[in-house]
């Protein structure tokens, strides 16, 4: 199989650390976090204490400054192991890269060494009920009074909900200005007028705390703006490509973790006097899946190169994000079947993993959202602009 060339020895032995605090602190413990519906927040701590917490950021805001590598040997290391709970991802990879990118030099001292730490939960503000993949449509509202803003909307959806200390917040200061009106702002969760709505039931991914927030006249200084005013919409955009190469880097890893399970299972359950493994259904599946897997692996690798070389272009990130998707759902569903019945106990790995798969098809922008950007694109490169259908890229 092609051998992977993009870490190095540092990147190794950091992952073996990795590894070992999530098979101490978070394999134990996954399952009673799913039926609670969260995880605590000392996992956070501990997570802080270990460094995996937001690896990138700079040493002078009280980070390791290490490169992009590390926080996706992070990331694997977690669906590896099928820990879906811990929402470490939203708070490292999006809501402190927004804070770094954007933030003032207050707001970065202010926040970075807690996110760091694990002292305090990011989350990231945008969908609302009305409106998900169009972030233009928003209606949550800020409006300004004299040193203030006064903010009023609600949000659904907001992974780290039940946690979170902080929210980068999406809201419109000007309603009339279409993309040029979304602003973005930082509302501490202790402000009087937030509240956390119910932690929402999900189909999968049950250990991540999933939210409703609610903003009822939140008043917060103008120094939280996070960025220009109006200038929000724009600021999203470039994070976009981030975004879904972590969907991408998600999806391949589980894709593989998953073939590795049903290969061991096929190789050990027998039936009609044979192992499953001797089947030629067993092997032509596995082997189909296995060809796909590592067309994700090799395409996912490549994009990360990019990104870290600053040249990850929005559409390759969207070819990696749909592909390694649907690679993703197709093999939990059929591995899911060669492991029959046990396949669909909930005490199962692939049970699990089933469940929390269907989800990368929608975050970070649904398929039919990336598929519309590739078209855009082609037709673009031969002179023909396509209809726009009003979704957001």
């Amino acid at each position: 199989m092609i051998e992977r060339t993009i870490f190095r020895e540092e990147h190794e032995i950091f992952r073996q650390t990795v590894r070992r605090f999530v098979d101490r602190e978070i394999v134990p413990f996954h399952a009673k976090w799913e039926e609670e519906g969260i995880v605590p927040r000392e996992l956070w701590l501990k997570a802080g204490a270990a460094g995996l917490l937001c690896c990138t950021v700079p040493e002078e805001y009280g980070g390791m400054g290490l490169d992009y590598l590390f926080d996706v040997v992070v990331f694997e290391e977690l669906w590896r192991s099928g820990a879906s709970g811990p929402g470490f991802l939203i708070h490292t990879d999006l809501v402190a890269t927004y804070v770094l990118s954007f933030g003032t030099e207050a707001q970065k001292r202010q926040w970075l060494p807690k996110m760091v730490s694990g002292e305090a939960i990011g989350s990231l503000g945008m969908t609302e009920p009305h409106a998900g993949s169009d972030l233009k449509a928003i209606r949550t509202r800020a409006v300004r009074d004299g040193d203030e803003f006064v903010v009023n909307g609600q949000k659904v959806f907001i992974s780290n909900g039940q946690l979170c200390d902080f929210i980068v917040l999406a809201t419109k200061t000007d309603s009339h200005a279409g993309a040029k009106g979304v602003t973005l702002f930082i509302v501490e969760s202790d402000r009087p007028g937030f509240k956390r709505g119910r932690n929402l039931e999900k189909l999968g991914m049950k250990a991540q705390d999933t939210s409703e927030l609610f903003f009822d006249n939140v008043r917060i200084p103008a120094g939280n703006l996070l960025g220009k005013e109006g200038k929000g919409f724009a600021q999203m955009m470039t994070k976009l490509s981030q975004e879904r190469l972590a969907q991408a880097i998600r999806s391949a890893t589980v894709t593989e973790t998953v073939i590795d399970w049903t290969l061991q299972y096929t190789s050990e359950r027998s039936a009609f006097g044979q192992k499953l493994a001797d089947f030629q259904n067993t092997q032509f599946k596995l082997a189909e899946l296995k060809t796909k897997a590592a067309v994700a692996r090799v395409f996912t690798d490549k994009c990360i190169a990019l990104f870290m070389e600053g040249k990850l272009d929005p559409v390759d990130a969207a070819m990696a994000k749909m592909f390694t998707s649907e690679v993703h759902c197709e093999t939990v569903d059929e591995c899911l079947q060669l492991f029959g019945g046990w396949g669909y106990m909930w005490e199962y790995p692939i049970a699990r993993a089933y469940a929390d798969a269907r989800i990368v098809k929608i975050a970070g922008g649904s398929i039919e959202i990336m598929k519309t950007i590739i078209a855009r694109q082609m037709y673009a490169q031969r002179g023909f602009d396509i209809q726009k259908n009003g979704s957001s890229s």
